[in-house]
């Protein structure tokens, strides 16, 4: 449903995310089922579930478990080595906890952009503000969402570097979300994640296509690993969490097609938006972020066909499309909103 994409929400104001079917059939009751959901960054084609270990499920997890975990998302995200990472029950909580590894201070966040990084910093009890340039970026610590959400905006690692020492020299965090790098490696700068004041966040399920594996990784200097682990305590990731993600990492032919996967489907995604009359403003190959002005009957127009999309409360001629994961999906998008157009020229 609606996410804000910029400014900062005050403590104690819900923010609203995609993924709310029960909300959706809530407002449009009469829609067709199953609801086709495009509100989301997530792969629509996820990877393979492996078999699991029965004593993933019946036994605590074993450390030499977590080290292989460690081990294969330090390769796969080209880390220094496997102190500098630590694996969480979701980048989620990851964003919630780090503001509390710190004394209250001064918070700014790169936007617009993903909303929860202003409200978790908030919450905590620090002052936040929402930049729109990267040299505006001050205080204690900054946030940048990389490539960002919604838009796809890429800050070049090199300046990112640059800045995340700027940061350390006065005793400060840059914080780096790459939640969407796995379609765009070249942006990412976990290979530097040794740097003082540097801290990069990975989100496991999105890219891999499963939201509900809860597993997301902090990536830094080994001090900083090391209380980001101690906050979480022992066991923080669950067995078949381990098992699943574990493999999933080392896979590279299944990466390296998914990627092509997902970035030809992007591409037909904004051709058939640029069809029906939608801007294509930016994105990733994990979603794409256009504009319209008549945004809001188009998201009433898809509802009604069971259509879910993501829209935005302070930019209401935007619209955050996923990928339609198979053929009826692209129709019924597709259908939905020439519909919509041909009812508005007859009227």
């Amino acid at each position: 449903m609606a996410e804000t994409a910029g400014g900062t929400k005050p403590q104690g104001i819900q923010v609203l995310h995609g993924g709310d079917l029960d909300a959706a059939r809530a407002a449009f009751p009469q829609a067709p089922e199953p609801w086709v959901d495009l509100s989301t960054g997530i792969n629509p084609w996820p990877y393979p579930l492996p078999a699991i270990p029965p004593e993933a499920w019946t036994r605590l997890p074993g450390r030499g478990a977590e080290e292989a975990l460690r081990e294969a998302a330090a390769a796969a995200y080209g880390a220094p080595s496997t102190v500098h990472v630590a694996a969480a029950p979701g980048s989620q909580a990851l964003i919630q906890m780090l503001p509390r590894l710190r004394a209250r201070g001064r918070v700014a966040v790169l936007g617009p952009t993903y909303a929860e990084h202003a409200r978790a910093w908030a919450a905590a009890g620090h002052a936040v503000r929402t930049v729109t340039r990267v040299e505006d970026l001050d205080g204690e610590v900054g946030v940048i969402v990389n490539p960002n959400n919604p838009d796809g905006r890429i800050v070049a690692p090199a300046d990112l570097v640059a800045l995340a020492g700027r940061f350390a020299d006065r005793g400060g965090w840059l914080v780096v979300d790459e939640a969407f790098a796995e379609v765009t490696p070249e942006a990412s700068i976990v290979g530097a994640a040794d740097q003082p004041g540097l801290v990069v966040l990975r989100s496991f399920g999105k890219f891999f296509g499963l939201a509900g594996v809860r597993l997301g990784f902090a990536l830094a200097e080994p001090g900083l690993v090391a209380a980001v682990r101690e906050a979480f305590g022992p066991w923080a990731v669950p067995g078949p969490a381990l098992a699943v993600a574990t493999q999933a990492l080392r896979d590279g032919p299944w990466i390296a097609a998914t990627r092509r996967r997902l970035a030809d489907e992007s591409a037909a995604l904004d051709r058939r938006l640029g069809a029906l009359g939608l801007s294509v403003l930016g994105g990733t190959s994990l979603f794409r972020l256009a504009g319209h002005t008549r945004a809001p009957e188009m998201v009433n127009a898809l509802g009604a066909a069971g259509v879910l999309v993501r829209r935005f409360e302070d930019q209401p001629e935007w619209l955050r499309f996923g990928l339609p994961p198979n053929v009826a999906a692209q129709q019924r998008l597709v259908q939905a909103l020439e519909n919509m157009v041909d009812k508005s020229a007859c009227s």
